[in-house]
């Protein structure tokens, strides 16, 4: 065959089946830039919906992507880029007008670290990306808090502050400390549940579905209160999976010293 027809018949440019799950992952950009929109309106309760939204689209494009086969180079770049800019800049910016703007220079030092630190997180995600040797990813754990949880933490405050009007959790002296501590622990090598890796035993998918179902209506009837109680659970979950991950890796020590073979006598 002539080297000319050939090069014809290669394909170039974007799949047409990766477009769904790429467009998906530009409105999830699009909603999280429109937080930051309504922040400074003084919207807040619309400004964190954006926020949540984006993370709802970043938790289905990738599927999307799996189910039509998708999965690009180009998507996964774009992807990283509205992780970044969503819950990343956006919960930043969005917090520094609600509330760190009261503290100039702390307040501003906390918003660049919760900005500049999920950057960072991603960056490494996607250094790793090829790596074999994930010992984290093998024993089905995340290393640190994943970006959309990380935003989600971040906010809490206002979340608490939706529902209770207590001024305290709008102070700036608690809020610049809670954000810059959960910046921490997006960048930060702590074993954190994967939710793809947890399994269901065949005797309550009843009742998880029962529950997954009673959420939805707490959420729709009290969305601040309900997500309050999601993120203070998650940060219950951790020294639990800082436990089980502690325990993974002894069992993998052992195992791997028992297949050391021993030395053999000297003379």
């Amino acid at each position: 065959m002539p080297m000319r027809h050939r090069l014809r018949q290669t394909p170039r440019g974007l799949p047409l089946r990766a477009v769904a799950p790429n467009a998906v992952t530009a409105l999830a950009l699009c909603s999280g830039l429109s937080g930051v929109r309504f922040a400074l309106g003084g919207e807040w309760e619309r400004a964190v919906t954006m926020i949540l939204v984006a993370g709802v689209l970043d938790g289905i494009d990738g599927r999307i992507a799996r189910l039509l086969r998708g999965q690009s180079r180009f998507g996964a770049e774009l992807d990283s880029l509205s992780d970044a800019i969503s819950f990343g800049v956006s919960p930043a910016l969005i917090l520094y007008l609600w509330s760190l703007a009261a503290l100039p220079r702390l307040g501003w030092i906390s918003a660049l670290l919760l900005a500049v630190f999920c950057a960072l997180r991603l960056a490494r995600f996607n250094a790793k990306i090829d790596e074999t040797d994930q010992p984290h990813k093998s024993a089905g754990f995340l290393t640190g808090v994943p970006a959309p949880v990380g935003a989600g933490l971040a906010m809490l405050p206002m979340f608490l502050w939706f529902w209770t009007d207590e001024p305290v959790f709008a102070s700036p002296l608690l809020v610049a400390p809670w954000v810059a501590l959960v910046a921490i622990l997006m960048v930060s090598s702590v074993a954190t549940y994967s939710w793809s890796s947890m399994r269901l035993r065949p005797h309550v998918r009843f009742e998880a579905l029962a529950g997954v179902v009673l959420l939805g209506a707490a959420l729709v009837t009290a969305p601040w209160h309900t997500l309050s109680g999601i993120g203070i659970a998650y940060l219950a979950t951790l020294p639990f999976s800082i436990a089980s991950y502690a325990r993974v890796k002894r069992l993998r020590a052992g195992a791997g010293s028992q297949q050391v073979p021993a030395a053999p006598p000297t003379a």
